[in-house]
């Protein structure tokens, strides 16, 4: 019931403004709209660009993968393909080993190696570090690896390294 109420008024206010109030409203857009009128722009003109012709049967394919690897020459051959077991100092950078040192058993030169807290004995002939470093020779202050490399070429280069014997300080 009250929204009958309210319903009869909005009625009575729509029922009062019909097209004969607006006609001159109506009138006035419709003498506008004559008058007007769209402006489009031309076109630009199209510039003719030359065509040329692309031959490529002569031609190398760019994505071939031989040109996309790099040569391998005749160096030595990977080390990667031996089978020997992996010694336990081969897990580690050679950066992250130290020589803390050296004795004799019987008669042979050992090197004792520290890596995290374990000490090992390593001897000539053993590897260790991530480069198949080899040991060739230990004396009393530092011992000699010989190391494989891969270069930018895919060679595998020797390279000799010196790892020093670690002084430890004493504690006072």
């Amino acid at each position: 019931m009250m929204k009958t109420i309210w319903l009869v008024p909005v009625l009575v206010l729509l029922a009062a403004c019909s097209n004969e109030e607006h006609q001159d409203l109506r009138a006035w857009m419709d003498t506008q709209a004559k008058g007007m009128q769209g402006k489009i722009q031309p076109l630009p003109k199209l510039t003719q660009f030359p065509t040329v012709d692309y031959e490529v049967a002569g031609l190398v394919d760019p994505y071939q993968a031989s040109r996309l690897e790099p040569e391998k020459r005749g160096g030595k051959a990977s080390p990667r393909n031996d089978s020997r077991r992996r010694e336990p100092l081969e897990a580690y950078p050679l950066e992250t080993l130290q020589m803390v040192g050296m004795m004799m058993t019987a008669g042979k030169p050992v090197a004792l190696i520290k890596a995290d807290k374990n000490i090992y004995q390593i001897r000539a002939g053993n590897y260790l570090g991530q480069n198949f470093g080899m040991v060739t020779k230990i004396t009393e202050n530092d011992l000699t690896l010989k190391e494989l490399i891969e270069d930018a070429n895919g060679d595998w280069i020797e390279r000799f390294s010196t790892m020093q014997l670690q002084e430890q300080e004493t504690k006072k």
